[in-house]
């Protein structure tokens, strides 16, 4: 939307903080890294862990990449939550137990992402 108003003029530059904080490339290239998890998904059902672990290191490195390419500030706290929780729910919706599979590595469900994660 921001992009949009400042396109035809009806927004001033400076007060567009989104196109700043998420420019264009960085939200093609993180949607580009999630479809990819998102079409791994539905393999992932009834898997092992060793496959469910990784599938998440696997998104969790590209997103790292993401973040790296983006001077390592593409993911603000709040994104950074964002994106785990998407992680964990995605999960879940394929019918993984987050919380037991991650009490089965000794971990909370909240470290999940943990090991690989560098944003």
């Amino acid at each position: 939307m921001e992009a949009a108003e400042l396109a035809v003029g009806t927004l001033d530059p400076d007060c567009a903080c989104m196109v700043e904080l998420f420019p264009e490339e960085l939200l093609l290239e993180t949607d580009a890294v999630l479809d990819v998890f998102e079409a791994e998904l539905p393999t992932l059902a009834g898997g092992d862990d060793a496959r469910i672990f990784a599938a998440v290191e696997r998104v969790v490195l590209a997103l790292n990449a993401v973040n790296e390419a983006h001077d390592e500030c593409a993911f603000e706290t709040d994104e950074r939550e964002q994106l785990c929780a998407y992680i964990d729910e995605a999960l879940t919706e394929q019918g993984v137990d987050v919380a037991a599979l991650t009490a089965r590595r000794g971990l909370g469900r909240h470290e999940l992402t943990d090991r690989w994660r560098d944003w």
